[in-house]
């Protein structure tokens, strides 16, 4: 019993000591993470409010955002409000597309937290001047600046994977797509609450006030007041980028190698040849040879195209009169939809969704959860035919899980993503990852608003009458992106093959 106890300590103890340099940022949280035991609460606080930072402006507007452009007088006919209304959601995305590669480069270079110091910045100042808007393209230039500038999201995705032990990485990554996913649910209930304050709280509020001649600030002004907390609190987050001169990611190939190597087949001879090790990094140079890093973010930006086109729809929809296929919701009733969603993601994100990426694999989950969209989708335009409590309690069961399977997809490509490349490529790659989801979600809300304008047009047609045809174009894209995620399109990272297949 002495004996298989000391060979279980054995085989406990590190076959190679990591080497840490004394002012080296990453490999200070490095020691840290050697050292610490126990759920790492601080740091999923941390992650959790930069990143609900940032995604809180991106759909903020989507139920006021039909009033807005009302309000702007810009259109003749009812039906073409949701063509302008696109533009306006598609102009955050637009910018964020063009400097997104950018941002994950100087993630690389400079490190992850000025990037994050500069998205969370970005919001506190063009989020306030979006909700001050008097006219459309004052709108659609802040929110293209606000995107533009604004690219942490791809930093933060390899942030959470350096600032955790392995065992927390899958909660880690959770993390940022709850967050995400919550910024993109309870954003759009604050813009409901808060949108037209004069309107719906008269004794707080009045139509002389700041808040009565500019009724779609005060839900940007909220966010913008959290963004300046997030934004201090950033100043103290630890850096994970190493700066020393030697390759740390050679160094830590050769740990890993040895830590798990059988010692029967010969491979720790392999990992530390000199030779193997130069020709994986010429495999490894170019980011876009990367077959499994590459098609994960295909995969990814299918799934994107098809949420923010959701997004900005549901709230249209829901908003739009019941004479042209909507539900004929206030913004109000819309936030409270929303708002239900959230809490119900956040409770399953963070107690159920670990436990089915243990126990399926990534991949699988994102099969099934892509797999039952598709019937979820197509059962919305009949939730128009009902009213009352039955289609409130109907409206907000659909939501909660339709949000709560686009949540799963989003975090399962995001673990693909990071699996696939070293940590001295990860901004690199998120950033890649980022720019090409931005170009998808720009077309989303652009087509998605077109779609919603030109369907409401045929109410009475054959085929797919009125919101029947946008949820179906809808399922579309959703089954494009289900059949992408199997072989030949999807390529895994080595080290997640043998638990996906």
């Amino acid at each position: 019993m002495a004996a298989a106890a000391g060979a279980e300590e054995e085989y406990t103890v590190p076959l190679l000591k990591k080497q840490y340099y004394e002012n080296c940022p990453g490999c200070k949280v490095d020691e840290l993470k050697e050292l610490k035991r126990g759920l790492p609460i601080r740091e999923f606080l941390s992650i959790w409010t930069v990143v609900l930072c940032s995604a809180l402006p991106i759909s903020s507007l989507f139920p006021y955002l039909y009033f807005m452009i009302r309000d702007f007088k810009i259109t003749e006919k009812e039906e073409d409000i949701g063509y302008y209304a696109g533009y306006v959601g598609s102009s955050f995305m637009f910018g964020r597309a063009l400097t997104s590669f950018f941002w994950g480069i100087v993630a690389d270079r400079y490190g992850r937290k000025p990037v994050i110091l500069l998205g969370t910045s970005s919001v506190v100042i063009f989020n306030t001047i979006f909700g001050l808007s008097l006219n459309f393209w004052m709108a659609v230039i802040s929110r293209f600046m606000l995107g533009f500038l604004n690219g942490l999201l791809g930093p933060i995705k390899a942030y959470a994977s350096e600032i955790f032990r392995n065992e927390h990485q899958a909660l880690g990554l959770s993390t940022i797509t709850t967050a995400w996913g919550i910024g993109l649910i309870i954003g759009p209930a604050l813009g409901g609450f808060l949108a037209q304050p004069a309107e719906k709280y008269p004794a707080l509020f009045s139509k002389d006030s700041l808040f009565g001649r500019f009724p779609y600030f005060l839900p940007s002004l909220a966010i913008s007041l959290l963004a300046v907390g997030v934004t201090i609190a950033s100043c103290w987050l630890p850096e994970t980028l190493h700066t020393h001169k030697e390759k740390r990611a050679a160094c830590d190939d050769s740990f890993g190698a040895l830590e798990t190597a059988s010692g029967d087949d010969g491979s720790k001879e392999d990992d530390r040849n000199p030779v193997r090790v130069i020709e994986q990094k010429k495999q490894a140079a170019s980011l876009l040879r990367n077959w499994p890093l590459m098609s994960s973010i295909m995969v990814y930006c299918i799934f994107s195209l098809h949420d923010m086109a959701y997004t900005e729809i549901f709230s249209l929809w829901a908003v739009s009169p019941i004479k042209l296929g909507g539900l004929g919701y206030s913004t109000e009733n819309v936030g409270e939809v929303l708002a239900v969603s959230g809490f119900g993601l956040l409770v399953f994100q963070l107690a159920l969704y670990p436990y089915a990426e243990r126990l399926l694999g990534p991949v699988m989950v994102c099969r099934i959860a892509g797999a039952l969209s598709i019937p979820l989708l197509a059962s919305y335009p009949f939730l128009s035919k009902l009213s009352g409590f039955s289609l409130s309690v109907l409206l907000n069961c659909a939501s909660v899980l339709k949000n709560l399977l686009s949540v799963s997809i989003v975090t399962c490509l995001f673990m693909l993503q990071n699996s696939a490349v070293e940590q001295h490529q990860r901004g690199a790659a998120n950033g890649i990852a980022m720019t090409a989801m931005s170009l998808f979600k720009a077309a989303g809300p652009a087509g998605g608003g077109s779609l919603f304008s030109w369907a409401e047009t045929r109410q009475d047609a054959a085929f797919l009458p009125g919101n029947q045809m946008v949820f179906f174009v809808l399922n579309v894209v959703e089954a494009i992106g289900v059949l992408f995620t199997f072989k030949p399109f999807l390529a895994l990272p080595r080290g997640l093959t043998a638990t996906v297949q």
